[in-house]
């Protein structure tokens, strides 16, 4: 028969065994020294690195003027871990969708962050890889480059404010960018309010405090501002279009190209990306292939000039939208 002293020490052992592996991938884990995120006055929380910062700014967009903080984490060469929080289009099912709404905000984005990571004339070049869902918020996921950097981006609206959680870097390092992206939660979304002025001035709850060396955002409140204040005037002469993503869906007539004889010959095939813009009447007004085999590209353009599509309006006032259209070449 076995001793007590034997018995406890098998069981001492089994429990080590058991809690060993868990302690071995925590420690493994590329973000097991990060830092929980809960800014005060935001509804998200994330893990970032120790090293991130944080900034607010007010930024120029169409007619408003948008309240930016940038919670960011980047080494010069990369990578680099981002949440952008933006509010000042406020969500109003009367005057456009909230899916409108979205696209605004992922175009202010567009526009904004690359300066934040790589300088002035630094662009960004966003793919749309499929819907999402967090709590009941609608999102969107997109393939996102910056100068040398790509990687992934995830972009979700709330009634309040609008989140972008990106991770870039000059090599692929899929398990830390997921590992990022998968950490970031957000409030369950509330049920709807009507739109009205009271609404609308409602002060949001006081958000829990954070140990986050993180600085409040003291411009927080310009949320509720609207198109006729002045202060959030810009001038309408600089307006571009807004990105609409892949528009193949939102065609009211989307004519198919000819199959050249010449490329049907050639054994050309495949994939063929039309960069259109749209103007406020839903017209094509400009159309230029991106990518596929060159024998069929001119055809795609043609097709694309003579697309059409239903207005879009931002905060009730028709706007031009960027976007792409797909054409798929099979040979038979």
């Amino acid at each position: 028969m076995q001793s007590i002293s034997s018995i406890a020490f098998s069981k001492l052992l089994l429990i080590v065994l058991i809690a060993l592996p868990t302690a071995v991938a925590a420690q493994n884990s590329p973000l097991a020294d990060w830092d929980r995120l809960r800014p005060d006055g935001e509804e998200f929380e994330i893990r970032m690195p120790r090293n991130s910062t944080a900034q607010t700014s007010k930024e120029p967009y169409h007619k408003m003027i948008l309240n930016m903080r940038l919670y960011m984490s980047a080494e010069p060469k990369g990578p680099v871990f981002a949440v952008a929080s933006m509010s000042g289009i406020k969500a109003n099912p009367a005057l456009y969708s909230p899916m409108e709404r979205l696209n605004s905000y992922v175009d202010a984005f567009k526009h904004l962050f690359p300066e934040k990571v790589r300088g002035k004339d630094a662009t960004a070049t966003l793919a749309l890889v499929g819907e999402s869902n967090i709590n009941g918020h609608q999102g969107r996921d997109y393939r996102i480059s910056v100068g040398e950097l790509s990687g992934s981006l995830q972009v979700y609206a709330t009634r309040r404010r609008f989140y972008a959680v990106v991770a870039l870097n000059t090599k692929k390092d899929s398990m830390m960018q997921k590992q990022f992206l998968s950490s970031f939660a957000l409030q369950e979304s509330a049920a709807e309010v009507p739109t009205t002025a009271a609404a609308q001035s409602e002060t949001p709850k006081e958000q829990p405090r954070t140990p986050h060396p993180v600085k409040p955002d003291t411009h927080a409140g310009a949320e509720g501002a609207t198109d006729g204040d002045e202060e959030n005037k810009v001038d309408p002469t600089k307006r571009g279009p807004i990105s609409g993503g892949v528009l193949n869906g939102k065609a009211t007539s989307l004519p198919k190209p000819e199959y050249p004889a010449e490329a049907r010959a050639a054994k050309a095939a495949g994939t063929v990306v039309v960069q259109v813009v749209i103007d406020e009447y839903g017209n094509v007004i400009s159309a230029r292939a991106v990518s596929g085999h060159p024998l069929l590209q001119q055809v795609c353009v043609n097709a694309a000039s003579q697309a059409k599509f239903s207005p879009t309006s931002l905060m009730g006032e028709p706007v031009k939208v960027s976007g792409v259209i797909t054409y798929n070449f099979v040979l038979q």
